[in-house]
């Protein structure tokens, strides 16, 4: 075995240790790790209930109504899910940070990469069970998709890869943290974003500003992809922009994450 391939065998290794490990601490803890999908399913009670008659009477070409409104809600729920996972991911990894296990993982002969690892690919499993849950509470609700099973992986995959971009800027805001209290202040922005984009209602209603800003962000036109996937309403470039800001968003976490725990290791 080359020494390439070897360093490769012990990192995913490493890796799948600290995955497994995060996953435990997932369902030892249960209302810190679905604690995110329960902020979304409250919003679509409430958005449903009390605004879905007069903003999906609103909606243009949606034939208004409730269930209207739920069809154009839910993939927007869906997002704020995603965000939402922001903080558990930047709490438990400041709690690692600060509590001394880091210390004791610099004695073990591990990967050094895997720590970080453990812990994005565990919030992307998380992320991804929460919003199951969702799912199943608009389904609930009424919500009825136009997917086709192509339709339904594709959304699947772009979920993904906007939980693994968040989770691993997560990560990074997590270690800047020196308590577990600023952790969970610090992906505030992240959170808040999705509702400054078209989840709630089209960005084409909204006043000149927040339109531009809301039609320039990266959470609308991963909305609209979702929602085209699961609605059949039109995608256009918007796939291909939401790809592209999963990329830059991963690669700027990804970069940031690790050079915060390099340093901070060596100290």
């Amino acid at each position: 075995m080359s020494t390439a391939t070897s360093t490769l065998t012990y990192a995913v290794h490493d890796s799948m240790t600290m995955l497994r490990r995060n996953l435990k601490h997932a369902l030892r803890y249960p209302s810190v790790s679905l604690g995110p999908a329960m902020m979304p399913i409250l919003m679509l009670f409430l958005f449903v209930y009390a605004f879905g008659d007069t903003i999906g009477a609103g909606l243009p070409g949606a034939g208004g109504g409730r269930d209207a409104y739920l069809a154009y809600l839910t993939p927007g729920i869906l997002i704020i899910g995603v965000a939402a996972g922001a903080m558990s991911t930047s709490i438990a990894v400041c709690q690692d940070m600060t509590e001394g296990i880091v210390n004791r993982f610099r004695t073990m002969n591990i990967t050094r990469s895997s720590f970080m690892t453990g812990h994005v690919v565990g919030s992307v499993i998380t992320t991804l069970v929460s919003l199951v849950l969702v799912v199943g509470v608009a389904l609930a609700l009424g919500f009825r998709p136009d997917a086709n099973p192509l339709e339904w992986l594709e959304a699947a995959g772009l979920v993904t890869a906007i939980a693994f971009a968040v989770a691993w800027l997560s990560a990074a805001l997590g270690l800047i943290s020196k308590t577990v209290e600023s952790a969970s202040n610090k992906p505030l922005l992240i959170q808040f974003l999705p509702f400054l984009g078209s989840a709630f209602v089209p960005a084409a209603s909204m006043a000149p500003g927040l339109r531009w800003f809301a039609e320039n962000q990266p959470f609308t036109p991963m909305t609209e992809t979702l929602r085209g996937l699961l609605t059949g309403s039109p995608i256009g470039n918007d796939g291909w922009i939401s790809l592209a800001w999963c990329a830059v968003i991963a690669l700027v976490g990804y970069v940031w994450s690790r050079s915060l725990f390099n340093s901070s290791t060596k100290r």
